[in-house]
């Protein structure tokens, strides 16, 4: 990884005979496109071996999306087998029979973006985003694993997965309310449904697994017949044709998979169930369990989920946070899964309130609702948002979401690339008698209520975990179904897979706007990237300001002063500006960073005039309404509050204070959310003082980015911000002065009791990111620390089996700016790993510098991952923000290859030389004191000293005693 913000992580027809079966073409529904449904056009077709491939043409981009997907998920886990699926796909990270090693290195040297893979209830999938060039690389890769794997799993792999895999469920559960998710399946479905468990499974049966287990699994499951591969991107159909039958026609279809049938079991009768956590408010979950994706109620209940739970206009939020004052936040969302689905209430109780309370006030505005349904403008708003969020999604090709993920989902879940038409015709359709018929029909069966409250003392989750009493065996489970028969057959190859890995030695240009520029009447200077995908335009204000502008102010300013620009205005309370962005389908947002504050504004073009009015009322005048601030300020505090129970909210809440000093103006939290001492003495007044003093059109700078030009552009900018001007009184100076490194390291402890790992975060200072040698030093650090292949990560996860990642990073700052190493590790190994991070540390400047085939691969990646890294509005903005921020050239992302190639061995090593310094290092480890504690004296890495969750030393802590 290089610096981050710190906002913090895919023509020509064949016969039958030229060996592929007929097409089955989907073209864009006529009567759909008259009513300005969305399409994604698709091209389908099947393989002799069974393997179904969906294609999809987006030549915006010299990127291919290539997404794989098994229909085989932790659903189809048999008893004492719990998280085998999980387990697997990782196996399948391990390396192929013709790729010995990490699946990743050939396509972090070919750049691609958007790599992972994941596994649900249902399905399993990988994905990748290449450049064209690279495709046939991927596609070999993907084959091989698929079609040559057993060979290269031994022992060894499987026991490196295992741990990898046990270390992901450690750093779940370690999170605030990690454990719910296991207790609410066991309560909501009965013993016999394929959902009861959760997907990374237990840590017994993960324990059990075996070799056998695994080449079984494989066997039964990873057959080409069992498999959709989509391609979305830059590629033709008679491309795809072609590679997809040259790599994946000659694997077996496999043997048959059974099909899990969908199994809606709501309950009975409704129940609850209390948990315990180190949580800092009570927290409400009430699931009820109903009809599965694709189904015309799951539909219906999504829009009633917005309507109950969406957000500020949301009933549930009106009364428990707006009018009873009873939570901190409350929402309702809908779950949809391919056998059955889960309608979720959640609520964050204030403290001091009784959560029966809570519980009775959801329960009356849920009968209301039960009683009238939606009305027509609530139900209106929510199709609209919802539609705005779909038409958002298709600029990407790949990734988590994006158009090949939609097309794997309806194809897989389905047996139809194109369902997602369907359920935006459905939703479409919805009536609020529809909506109200559902609701009606699901939420007045049993549900499950999970009460999760603050852990006391001698708390023992393992213990009342194993207490939880599931749910037993349930009468009706439908039989899965065997697919009809088909004759499979497979193609001779002609891949030479002895030869290894195709070399990619070709790379697409990288397409990026030229910025254009232009100014207000006022002065404000306008900055522009044209990009003609969706018709979508976005504009940012960029401020010079943010959370170091808080010095001398009460921590916490800039940012809470932000988050209240978003509530009302002098015309507009919250709920009417939240209503507006509903009819508009437009999102608004203002907030701050380390170094800026920004106001951002997401617009449907056909609505971009009333979102713009919209957006200049709310940066131009702020209302600060003494009922918002009070209601922010609870749910503030709460936030803090919750910042401490959390590892990474921990350390980034006390080490930059133990960096910078508490002098500095980057000596405070990195959360950005101040003090509990200095938000509940904020008022209206300090609010407004930094609104006028920083927020200010002679402190702003105009992006846009869309489909939009200039010409068209700076008229509707100048309608809203052409007549603002800027205040009397100088604008402030941020002093950011120049730290010296630590005289010596420094180890602080942070106890968190029961913890099953421990997060070891070290910190030094870096230069700025304006620093001439920035990318120099972005490409070292990308070798030690910031890659799936990177020292430090194939250290602590793949050699030792400790961490389930590990990594050093740089945040971007306009001073010297923090490098930290990162790393969650099981509590027993947590000496051990700040030993190797030491290690790591010292090599790297020592014994062990950066060789020239490390430093040419990070190159390598970056240059190639440039086509793939700007395919979207949002990430084109984004670079113009650093283009801004960081004084750098309009032509900066264009010159970026020539600049990366330039960068010498040398000046990589001299780059990271002068940054890491173990002497200097300042460790914050969080963890479990009393099972820590002495380990990590007895490294001597230096003075330890043990902090309470404010980063302040507890003086009557012994050394190598527990503080509690």
């Amino acid at each position: 990884m290089g610096s981050k913000p710190l906002a913090l992580l895919i023509a020509g027809l064949m016969s039958v005979a030229g060996g592929v079966a007929p097409d089955v073409a989907m073209a864009a529904n006529s009567a759909s496109a008259a009513h300005g449904m969305p399409e994604i056009a698709y091209t389908r077709f099947t393989l002799p071996n069974g393997l179904t491939v969906v294609v999809h043409e987006d030549h915006k981009a010299p990127v291919v999306a290539v997404s794989i997907w098994y229909h085989i998920g932790s659903a189809d886990e048999p008893k004492g087998k719990t998280g085998f699926a999980h387990l697997f796909e990782h196996l399948m990270f391990s390396g192929s029979e013709h790729h010995k090693g990490t699946y990743f290195q050939p396509f972090e040297l070919a750049g691609a973006t958007d790599m992972n893979g994941t596994t649900w209830f249902d399905r399993t999938n990988y994905f990748e985003t290449v450049p064209t060039t690279a495709l046939d690389m991927a596609l070999w890769m993907e084959s091989d694993r698929m079609g040559h794997l057993l060979g290269a799993i031994g022992q060894k792999e499987l026991d490196t997965q295992r741990g990898v895999v046990q270390n992901e469920k450690r750093q779940g559960e370690n999170r605030p309310y990690g454990r719910v998710d296991e207790n609410i399946l066991a309560n909501t479905y009965p013993a016999n449904h394929p959902y009861q468990h959760d997907t990374i499974g237990s840590m017994a049966d993960l324990d059990a697994a075996s070799l056998a287990d695994v080449k079984a699994w494989f066997h039964d499951n990873y057959g080409a017949a069992n498999t959709t591969l989509v391609l979305a991107g830059d590629i033709t159909v008679a491309e795809a044709r072609a590679k997809a039958l040259k790599y994946f026609g000659d694997i077996p279809a496999g043997q048959p998979v059974a099909r899990q049938q969908p199994w809606i079991t709501p309950l009975a009768k409704s129940t609850r169930g209390v948990q315990h956590d180190h949580v800092a408010q009570p927290r409400i979950y009430r699931t009820w369990v109903v009809p599965q994706l694709g189904s015309d109620a799951a539909i219906q209940l999504d829009l009633a989920s917005t309507v109950l739970g969406g957000g500020k206009t949301s009933r549930l939020y009106q009364r428990l946070v707006y009018q009873d004052k009873l939570v901190d936040d409350v929402s309702a969302s809908m779950a949809p899964f391919a056998l059955a689905s889960q309608f979720q209430i959640q609520a964050d109780v204030k403290q001091g309130v009784d959560p029966a309370k809570v519980e009775a006030a959801i329960d009356d505005e849920l009968k209301k609702f039960l009683a009238s349904g939606p009305s027509a403008d609530e139900l209106g708003r929510a199709k609209i948002g919802n539609r705005a969020a779909f038409v958002r999604g298709l600029e990407k090709v790949g990734g988590f979401g994006g158009k090949a993920v939609i097309l794997a989902e309806g194809q897989v879940y389905r047996g139809n690339p194109g369902a997602y038409r369907l359920d935006l015709e459905r939703a479409d359709a919805a009536t609020p008698a529809s909506v109200k018929a559902a609701a009606d029909q699901w939420l007045n069966k049993g549900d499950y209520l999970l009460t999760v409250l603050p852990a006391g003392k001698g708390f023992d989750p393992v213990a009342e975990d194993k207490a939880v009493q599931p749910l037993g065996d349930a009468a009706g489970r439908p039989q899965p179904k065997l697919p009809a028969a088909h004759a499979y057959s497979v193609a001779k190859s002609d891949v030479d897979r002895s030869q290894g890995v195709p070399q990619v030695d070709a790379f697409p240009s990288l397409s990026f706007p030229q910025l254009e520029r232009g100014k207000l009447k006022n002065g404000i200077e306008v900055i522009l990237a044209q990009r003609h995908t969706i018709p979508v335009t976005q504009v940012q204000l960029l401020f010079d300001a943010g959370y170091a502008a808080d010095q001398g102010r009460k921590l916490g300013t800039a940012n809470f002063t932000a988050s209240l620009m978003n509530e009302s205005t002098g015309k507009l309370d919250s709920v009417e500006i939240a209503k507006t962005k509903q009819r508009l389908g437009a999102i608004t947002r203002v907030g701050c960073g380390l170094d800026d504050c920004s106001a951002s504004l997401n617009a449907l073009n056909d609505q971009l005039q009333p979102s713009l009015a919209l957006f200049a009322d709310i940066v131009r005048d702020p209302a600060f309404k003494p009922a918002d601030i009070e209601r922010v300020r609870g749910q503030w505090l709460a936030d803090i509050a919750q910042e401490k129970t959390q590892p990474v909210g921990l350390a980034l809440r006390t080490l930059p204070p133990l960096l910078y000093g508490a002098d500095h103006a980057y000596g405070i939290p990195f959360t950005g959310s101040g003090t509990e001492a200095s938000i509940k003495a904020l008022t209206a007044a300090d609010l407004r003082t930094f609104q006028q003093q920083w927020l200010r059109p002679d402190n702003v700078k105009i992006l846009v980015a869309g489909d939009t030009t200039l010409d068209r552009i700076i008229p509707e900018l100048d309608a809203a911000f052409g007549d603002w001007q800027a205040p009397a009184g100088a604008i402030p100076h941020k002093n950011i002065a120049k730290v010296a490194a630590q005289a010596k390291p420094r180890v602080f402890l942070i106890d968190r009791p029961d913890a099953p790992q421990s997060l070891i975060m070290a910190g030094l200072l870096a230069p700025s990111t304006r620093a001439p040698d920035n990318l120099a030093i972005q490409v070292a650090n990308g070798a030690f620390g910031g890659t799936f292949t990177s020292r430090l990560n194939m250290n602590l996860r793949e050699d030792k089996r400790w961490a389930y990642g590990a990594q050093s990073f740089l945040m971007d700052a306009q001073g010297q700016r923090p490098m930290l190493f990162y790393a969650p590790v099981q509590t027993d190994k947590t000496a051990p790993s700040a030993a190797e991070v030491l290690k790591e540390a010292r090599a790297v400047i020592a014994d062990k510098p950066l060789t020239a085939d490390e430093i040419a691969k990070i190159k390598d990646q970056r240059i190639r991952a440039l086509p793939g890294s700007y395919e979207t509005t949002s990430a084109v903005l984004g670079a113009m923000n650093g283009i801004v921020e960081y004084g750098r050239p309009d032509d900066y992302v264009q010159t970026l290859k020539p600049k990366l190639e330039a960068i010498t061995p040398a000046e990589a090593e001299a780059a990271i030389k002068q940054i890491v310094q173990p002497a200097a290092m300042t460790w914050v480890i969080v963890g479990d004191l009393k099972q820590i504690e002495a380990p990590v004296r007895a490294l001597n890495l230096g003075e330890v000293q043990v902090l309470d969750a404010d980063g302040k030393p507890l003086a009557d802590a012994p050394a190598g005693a527990s503080a509690k």
